[in-house]
């Protein structure tokens, strides 16, 4: 197979081993690559990077990729505003349960995966593993959408560049993801943020649970829906602070998170 999948792709690192390391596309897929190569210890999870493949191998029944690593470099993923990136949906249902999850979106649906098809069906088991009629698993639901969200951000938080990743790993906590959701929400966002002066970050959902809303039955008992609206500011910006607080996960729990970045607010 031709190296497709890897030409212009920008690529984030999600963990290294001795004789390979694995990534994500950025934007769209959230499927693993491996790639059978020595990173230098320069290189960490989360790093975004461009690369030179050979041997691309993947097999369509299980997305397994697999290429033999030439050459990498690094690049930066620039995200487009009023976009709504990698919003991922997790499932916990607290017996195995066949799922429907729909998306009535104000806007236009980008990308989804599994496929969207008026719709998603999935049997969810208690562990979040989803599977798919043709037995195939997923670790979420995911979907990239363009939205007219409409806000500005009025209080939230300005935070260093440097302390970004210090401040989301305790604010997902307050808003109810578990470490393994907040790793991989951090994963995908640091890369966009740490080499700012300063991020100004807001979790108000009211804009985009209007632009976005979802239908899944049977009904959670629990929805949790975390979105991060953010922009960089070259300067401190003060803000009324949120209040972030979660409803605790009783039952069949469903979780959201996604973000998108805002154009700054003029004067």
């Amino acid at each position: 197979m031709e190296n497709w999948l890897f030409d212009g792709d920008v690529l984030v690192i999600t963990k290294i081993s001795s004789d390979c390391f694995y990534a994500t596309t950025a934007i769209p897929f959230p499927y693993e690559i491996k790639l059978n190569g020595e990173l230098s210890e320069d290189w960490s999870v989360g790093d975004h990077f461009k690369c030179e493949a050979d041997n691309v191998y993947y097999d369509i029944g299980s997305d397994r990729v697999e290429a033999d690593l030439i050459g990498i470099s690094r690049a930066r993923f620039e995200s487009d505003p009023e976009v709504c990136y990698k919003p991922v949906i997790y499932l916990y249902p607290r017996e195995t349960t066949n799922v429907s999850v729909g998306l009535d979106l104000d806007g236009e649906l980008l990308c989804a995966y599994p496929a969207y098809e008026d719709g998603w069906s999935v049997t969810a088991s208690p562990d979040g593993t989803l599977t798919d009629r043709d037995g195939k698993e997923y670790n979420y639901l995911y979907w990239e959408g363009e939205v007219d969200l409409g806000c500005e951000i009025e209080d939230g938080f300005c935070v260093r560049g440097e302390d970004t990743a210090r401040f989301l790993e305790s604010a997902l906590a307050e808003l109810g993801l578990t470490r393994r959701e907040a790793n991989e929400f951090i994963v995908f966002w640091l890369p966009l943020m740490e080499d700012n002066a300063y991020n100004v970050i807001s979790f108000d959902t009211t804009s985009y649970e209007k632009a976005a809303k979802l239908d899944i039955s049977p009904s959670p008992d629990t929805l949790i829906r975390v979105f991060m609206s953010w922009y960089p500011a070259a300067e401190y910006v003060s803000l009324e602070p949120q209040t972030l607080v979660s409803p605790e996960r009783v039952g069949f729990t469903a979780v959201e998170w996604g973000g998108a970045k805002v154009g700054a607010p003029i004067g």
